[in-house]
């Protein structure tokens, strides 16, 4: 594949994500949709670093890292959704404006 493809791919990913997380009012496909986001930003990476270093593994050890990170975020995110859903009964958006306060 060339960098055309990859970055096409990426923006594509990245319209769905933003699409998904602009439209949705649960807080789970909210979440979803930046998720999506942050893995065009990474392929998009990925695409550059390997067009850059001609192969060179460093790359892929900072991808890896952005993963794990991610995978991280995502856990806490979805905890968090779970706690407030156990407190409050609510899992949209709209219920949550209390938070705020």
């Amino acid at each position: 594949m060339n960098l055309q493809a990859v970055l096409v791919v990426a923006a594509a990913l990245f319209a769905i994500g933003v699409y998904g997380a602009l439209s949705q009012q649960s807080l789970v496909m909210l979440i979803m949709g930046l998720e999506m986001m942050i893995n065009a930003g990474i392929l998009a990476a990925v695409g550059f670093w390997s067009l850059a270093a001609g192969g060179n593994p460093q790359g892929e050890m900072l991808v890896i890292m952005f993963m794990t990170v991610m995978a991280v975020e995502m856990a806490l995110g979805f905890s968090l959704i779970t706690n407030v859903y156990r407190i409050r009964r609510a899992d949209i958006t709209e219920k949550l404006r209390r938070l705020r306060e």
